[in-house]
């Protein structure tokens, strides 16, 4: 047991040891410091529930986070259609409420009813009347949405959030009850949701507005909502007490496939395809995982790297608490002789490791503290909002005290054996010299550990920076450089699918007319935003009612020019692809690979949906892949559709949004940030109410998807760059450990004759011994771990020699060092001191 005692003496034998004390603080604040960052950032983003009423009831439908799928099976299902949610909302009594939100979230112009200040960009999130009832959450002030309002011809309400209601309007309590023109629609604030209520999802940018579904038709005219077969909608339901989640699980699924068997027009495969699919009932107490599923690979990596570093923390410690103890030897013997117990030794020297952890812990927070603000800005570089707090939470506060306690005993178990079988004859002996130092090879097997750790973290740190170089400076099959994009919503400015042809004939001429402009274009989406877009469609020459799908995207005139995509064959889309030409598509080299194997794609035809459609365009060029999404996947197969050819078959009027430009993309000479004022103005010659949502240069756009690669190779050569200085300065401490308990050996040595590099030499070769069994265990160790990384490397194998070099070499190099200061001191020994000493 920690008794006054022991305590009082722990403590009075740090203060009479203040360099240990504070080396080993240090130490241990650095090491438990980081691991405290990591959990707090694992608390809030993986074991966190929404701030909201018993989240333990809460279940989601599904797992996945697509943003949105048209028609077909998903198997796994976990985005549905409104009448599909319907369906399972007034079929299911085992919930208490079943909600569903938007699967993303909607660009919003917003301006207040009588203001003068233009209208802004904000983010909005359709939701069900009963959405803030199914989570329990309460308004601030005012009221929540209800099921009256998200009725058809309900007068318009939004919920604002409190961080926009703080931020944007300075808590003004006049904005609740007031008109804002959200659109082209006016809308009532009903009220304000709490503090700290982000939504159903954990992420960098949260819903400003929280807006009733039965008013999406209406404001973005794309009618999402009364589409069968559009699925565009998340649901959490609220499962009553005594519910059984397997049976409400599977009489879900049977719901699903019957909904699914009476849609027309179903194939035979088709029908054998209804009885694969289902829905598994996932816990919603964290609501939709996006944050949690981006990061949870990276996270675990980074915890188990940070753990590695704690274990040479606390193989340091062990180490000076060795020579420590070795060096109060004699006190220690002469204690027991007097009749001191083993245990109340064992206790005394676990006290005070459970102390020097307690006090290293305290220092930890304030180096968690930082570290988590560090990582944070890593890791949402460039975003809106960061969802995180760096402020710990009695959850970590618990973990922080409990990883001081277990590191305590972790690093004090082996000075704590070794003391307390200290040989009472020890006391009677005079000189140190004739003393058996037990603790030797526990404190040189330390140091083998350290070096085996390092040598992981090293290769590690050199494998993911190489990963880090590989991902930034592939081709990606467009140039960053140079480029602008602009971020529009023509349907924020109230423009019907007939007026957008008049606009997009404007956009190009006056763009064109801006100084430094070297031309310009617009899509829907342009590289690496993160979009994909993605539809089954039919092609000519193959089976009918085969499932294929591709993604695509529509763009304007020179757009392939603009962005820097090489056009390989064949003509691009140009300004003669009118909405009375016959309609054509460009296509990607993974397209034409995959549809077209063994001829010639030019010239062929496919469309969207069955084989009705099947020639519908016509391809009239290929260019080289580029890279939308996923910078470590090889190019989707990709084709393009020109803006400015309409969609003129009602059966695929779902096709009518995919018309709304949201990118302007600008080639532009000199620096793209300069250009902002004058593209604003721009745009607003031609119609002040399009508003600009947000401005970036493409390289922006690109580097914000290697955050996470970025944040796990930043942090895994700080922790390599700790390891390194650690088992340097463990290596340091038992080499001069060892010369200073070998000082009469070493004078005898040269004044028989020993020449100062033959004492360099003699003690090196412990340095070097402890060296290579550590390398020997810790490289093969790397190599076995390397699965564990194998997905967050690109373009490296896990057993790269060149960084397998390099780490050894960096280490090798510390480590030689660390052993030459020691061994050169010993090496100035006077013979003749040394052995006037012994």
């Amino acid at each position: 047991m920690l008794t006054s005692y022991a305590l009082r003496y722990a403590l009075r034998r740090l203060r009479q040891s203040p360099v240990f004390a504070v080396v080993s603080v240090v130490t241990l604040a650095l090491g438990m410091g980081a691991n405290t960052a990591i959990f707090t950032l694992v608390n809030a983003a993986m074991l966190e529930n929404l701030p909201v009423a018993s989240p333990e009831q809460l279940y989601r439908l599904g797992s996945a986070n697509n943003c949105c799928v048209l028609g077909g099976f998903q198997d796994s299902w976990a985005i549905y259609s409104y009448a599909l949610y319907e369906q399972f909302r007034d079929h299911t009594p085992e919930f208490s409420h079943m909600a569903a939100f938007q699967g993303g979230l909607a660009p919003l112009s917003v301006r207040r009813r009588g203001a003068t200040e233009p209208a802004q960009p904000y983010r909005g999130e359709f939701v069900s009347g009963n959405y803030f009832a199914m989570f329990g959450v309460g308004a601030f002030a005012g009221r929540t949405i209800t099921p009256n309002d998200d009725k058809a011809n309900a007068p318009p309400v939004v919920v604002m959030s409190y961080r926009s209601w703080q931020q944007q309007f300075g808590l003004d309590p006049s904005v609740i009850g007031a008109t804002f023109t959200v659109n082209t629609m006016p809308y009532t604030v009903a009220g304000i949701a709490p503090p700290g209520f982000f939504g159903d999802t954990l992420r960098p940018d949260p819903p400003d507005f929280w807006l009733p579904l039965a008013t999406e038709p209406a404001l973005s005219g794309q009618n999402s909502l009364l589409h069968r077969g559009f699925h565009w909608l998340y649901i959490i339901g609220r499962l009553k007490s005594g519910a059984s989640r397997t049976a409400v699980q599977s009489e879900l699924t049977v719901e699903l496939q019957q909904w699914l068997g009476v849609q027309s027009g179903l194939t035979d495969h088709d029908r054998s395809e209804i009885a694969k699919q289902h829905i598994v009932l996932a816990p919603g107490g964290g609501g939709v995982a996006n944050l949690q599923n981006d990061y949870k690979t990276g996270l675990r990596l980074i915890t188990m790297l940070s753990g590695l570093v704690l274990l040479i923390a606390c193989a340091n410690i062990a180490n000076l608490l060795l020579a420590r103890g070795a060096a109060m030897h004699s006190e220690t013997a002469i204690r027991v002789a007097l009749g001191a117990p083993r245990h109340a030794l064992i206790r005394q020297v676990l006290t005070e490791s459970v102390l020097l952890a307690i006090l290293g812990g305290l220092a930890g927070l304030f180096v968690a503290f930082v570290g988590t603000r560090t990582i944070l800005l890593l890791a949402f570089r460039g975003a809106h909002y960061v969802p995180i707090s760096p402020m710990p939470s009695l959850a970590v506060l618990g973990f922080a005290f409990l990883l001081s306690l277990i590191t305590g005993i972790v690093f004090g178990i082996a000075p704590a054996w070794i003391t307390s079988h200290c040989d009472p004859a020890d006391a009677l002996r005079g000189a140190g010299r004739s003393v058996r130092d037990r603790s030797s090879l526990p404190r040189k097997s330390l140091v083998v550990l350290q070096v085996a750790l390092s040598a992981i973290l090293l290769i590690g740190a050199g494998l993911l920076s190489v990963t880090l170089r590989n991902l930034e400076t592939q081709r990606f099959g467009f140039e960053p450089k140079g480029r602008l994009i602009v971020r529009v919503e023509p349907a924020l400015a109230g423009y019907k699918p007939e007026k957008l042809y008049g606009l997009y004939q404007q956009l190009e001429p006056r763009l064109s007319q801006i100084p430094g402009v070297i031309s310009s274009s617009y899509s829907i989406y342009s590289p690496m935003r993160g979009d994909n877009w993605s539809f089954g469609i039919s092609i000519e020459g193959h089976v009918p009612d085969e499932r294929i799908g591709a993604s695509f995207d529509r763009v304007g005139p020179h757009y392939f020019e603009t962005i820097g995509t090489r056009l390989l064959r064949g003509r691009a889309i140009g300004a003669e692809d009118s909405p009375t030409s016959r309609q054509v598509a460009v296509i990607n080299e993974t397209f034409a690979h995959k549809f077209f194997p063994n001829e010639d794609s030019l010239g062929k035809h496919f469309g969207f949906g069955d084989a009705s459609h099947t020639n519908d365009f016509e391809i009239v060029g290929i260019v080289e892949d580029a890279k939308y999404q996923d910078a470590r996947e090889p190019a989707y197969a990709t084709f393009f559709l020109p803006f400015l050819q309409m969609t003129k078959d009602p059966k695929l009027s779902f096709m009518i949004g995919s018309h709304y430009i949201q990118d302007i993309e600008l080639h532009v000479v000199g620096k793209a940030e300069n250009l902002e004022t004058a593209v604003r103005h721009a745009l607003a010659d031609i119609d002040p109410n399009l508003t600009v949502l947000e401005l970036r240069t493409l390289s922006e756009q690109l580097d914000r998807n290697f955050n996470q690669d970025r944040l796990i190779a930043r942090l895994t050569e700080l922790f390599g760059l700790l390891a390194l200085i650690l088992a340097s300065v463990g290596l340091y401490g038992v080499t001069a450990y060892s010369v200073t308990r070998r000082t009469g050996e070493i004078g005898i040595r040269m004044a028989l004759g020993a020449d100062r590099a033959k004492v360099i030499c003699m003690v090196l070769r412990g340095a070097l011994v402890q060296l290579c069994l550590g390398l020997a265990v810790g490289i093969p160790a790397a190599l076995a771990g390397g699965r564990l990384t194998a997905n967050q490397l690109y373009g490296v194998k896990s057993h790269d020699p060149l960084v397998l070099v390099l780490a050894t070499a960096v280490l090798a190099t510390c480590a030689l060092l660390a052993g030459f200061i020691p061994a050169r001191r010993a090496a100035s020994i006077d013979p003749m001191e040394a052995l006037r000493t012994e």
